[in-house]
């Protein structure tokens, strides 16, 4: 690997991994992209350009069909630009996502890597933080495809699913 910047886009749909407390009623809530705050400044990248397109602010657990058919034409229209990319999305449908995106496309143009957080930036033991740093550097050294990169490993799509019990990803 050289030393030239590489661009990388981040799709960004909520989750957990973008859900900030509300100090006033004490809720954690999706209300817009926290990513280039909490996350992004904080990490040194000297060799990746972050392109971020915020498109969603929800939940996993109430994303519809017409919401994943976003994401999947977003994916598709985001990677003519020839740059990995990494779409951050809650685990409890991730790979109900990651699947119909990889339906609806195929093989796509660059490789598209899925991940989230059991719980939210800015907690002190939050895992939002490994999972996007280990998202990127997937995003960059995977060829085209679809995957799901989380806890330090990373799955091809599809054939994944979250295990509740172990809070994390698993192949089947």
């Amino acid at each position: 690997m050289g030393t030239s910047i590489q661009d990388v886009i981040i799709i960004t749909t909520g989750g957990t991994i973008e859900k900030t407390y509300n100090e006033f009623d004490g809720s954690l809530e999706n209300r817009g992209t926290s990513i280039k705050n909490l996350l992004l400044s904080k990490m040194r990248l000297p060799y990746t350009n972050i392109m971020v397109y915020p498109l969603l602010s929800k939940d996993s657990l109430y994303m519809t069909d017409s919401d994943r058919a976003l994401i999947a034409a977003t994916v598709k229209d985001q990677m003519q630009r020839g740059s990995p990319i990494v779409v951050l999305h809650g685990t409890d449908t991730m790979s109900i996502t990651a699947e119909h995106c990889y339906k609806e496309i195929g093989t796509p143009k660059v490789p598209v890597v899925f991940t989230g957080a059991m719980i939210p930036m800015g907690f002190e033991d939050s895992d939002a933080a490994q999972n996007v740093t280990e998202a990127l550097l997937t995003a960059k050294l995977m060829k085209p495809g679809f995957y799901i990169s989380f806890h330090n490993q990373v799955f091809n799509v599809p054939n994944v699913r979250k295990n509740k019990e172990k809070g994390t990803f698993e192949s089947f």
